[in-house]
Formats: structure tokens, sequence, C-alpha cells
């Protein structure tokens, strides 16, 4: 739900900071999945879902920007950079022309646990969430979306769960909020497909 922030946001506004490289993918990506219903808007005007990739650099990743969920066609200008993070902070720093999703955190979870995720998508899908709720890696119904709760118990599922081979993490604090990941963005939309088709 892009249009609420949680967390502590250090934005530092500049011009678009995604190359035409990494533009291309994750936007041919997000297209797909805003055109599937998966990323959008509620009638209320609150936007869900997301998606993001690994840059070049350690944990830095590039994620749809906050409140871009009802945009049809987004433009490299509606990405955003997450430079560094602190999970136990709360806390985010980023540059671009917008400020980073309020999801920016749980994405930030799964990279530091993985290090070999590439790509991470946000989507809803009420009917695959009632399918899989417990029955796939499961966070807490306590923790609410874009929280440090919620990161912390994604951390706790690549702990203690079958996450890091079923790359699928059902948000149940987030109705119908799904997460899947992978090497890079091809896997991580590919492993969300191989769900809805079962």
């Amino acid at each position: 739900m892009d249009g609420i922030v949680k967390f502590n946001c250090y934005w530092n506004q500049s011009g678009p900071v995604i190359s035409d490289e990494d533009f291309e993918i994750i936007n041919y990506w997000r297209d797909i999945l805003y055109n599937m219903d998966l990323i959008g808007a509620y009638e209320n005007g609150i936007g869900f879902g997301n998606i993001s990739m690994r840059g070049k650099r350690g944990n830095q990743f590039i994620i749809t920007g906050s409140s871009t969920g009802e945009i049809p066609e987004l433009e490299p200008g509606h990405y955003v950079k997450v430079d560094s993070f602190n999970i136990n902070d709360n806390a985010v720093q980023c540059s671009g022309p917008l400020k980073a999703s309020s999801e920016s955190l749980t994405h930030a979870a799964i990279y530091s646990a993985d290090p070999g995720v590439n790509g991470v998508v946000h989507v809803h899908h009420l009917d695959l969430w009632k399918e899989l709720i417990h029955k796939a890696p499961t966070t807490n119904p306590g923790m609410d979306y874009g929280t440090i709760g919620l990161a912390k118990d994604i951390s706790r599922l690549f702990r203690e769960s079958d996450v890091i081979e079923k790359r699928i993490i059902i948000m149940a604090g987030d109705r119908s909020g799904i997460i899947t990941f992978g090497n890079d963005l091809d896997e991580a939309v590919s492993v969300l497909m191989s769900y809805l088709k079962k």
C-alpha cells in the first residue's frame, strides 16, 4: 500500500537514478504485473504492490516510488534507489525524484537475508493468498505492512522456514499481500506465475 509511509525515509531528491538497461528490465515486469491487476490501486486510491531489483553494489536496490501503484505506465522518474537502510532504526536512505515505497524495508529484509536474491515482487491476489496462508512461509499476522516488525519477521522466516526453497512469502498482516523473489526479476515473476497456475 504505497500511499502510507511508516518508516523513517531520508530522501535525497534528485533526477532519475535508474539506468536505461535496469529501467527496461524492471518496467517490463512491472507492466505485466500491473496489467494482471497484481499491482494497482484500490477504489479508495490507495496503491498496492511494488517491484524491486538489487543494484550493482551490496544491498542497494531500485524500487518503485511511493504512490505509484495506480499509475498505468511508469517512467524512469517513478523509480527510486535505496542507497542504505537500517532495519533496527526503521530507516531507509534513498535518492531519486520520489520517496521510496513504504514497503522498502520489506524488500531490504529479503536482500539482507539472501545475497543470491536480485529481484523481489510484492503483489496482491486474494484467492492465492487465501489458498497459501499458513501453508507457504507466512509472516506473523500481527505484523503490519511497511513496519520494522514485518521486516524482522521476514528475517525470521529465512532462519526458521523453507522460504529459500519456496521463494514465496504470504503476508498474514496484509490481506492478499504476497511476495516472491529470485536470482533475478525473471525468476521472481516466474515463481509467482507458477503458484498462480497451480
